[in-house]
């Protein structure tokens, strides 16, 4: 994967993320209904890969700016993404 389909990936990934967001804030699902709680499960899996997608990018870059080959990164486990700051 390259430096362009990544951004491409994050593209899609954050058009899919604000169509939920504005169909919640227009009052989507109500919060009972069982679509409610898949736009949440969605919303949230789109966070995580963005983050995946935002981390892969700055490794890659980093290993160009270093002058190195950034085709050995890879999208890093979402527990390995999300969970550097613990």
């Amino acid at each position: 994967m390259n430096e362009k389909d990544i951004l491409a990936r994050i593209s899609e990934y954050v058009g899919e993320e604000q169509a939920l967001r504005d169909r919640n804030q227009r009052g989507g699902a109500a919060e009972d209904e069982p679509g409610r709680e898949e736009e949440h499960r969605r919303l949230e899996q789109l966070e995580v890969a963005l983050d995946q997608c935002w981390d892969l990018l700055r490794r890659r870059r980093a290993r160009l700016e270093a002058g190195e080959d950034p085709g050995g990164e890879r999208v890093r486990p979402s527990d390995e993404v999300e969970g550097y700051l613990q």
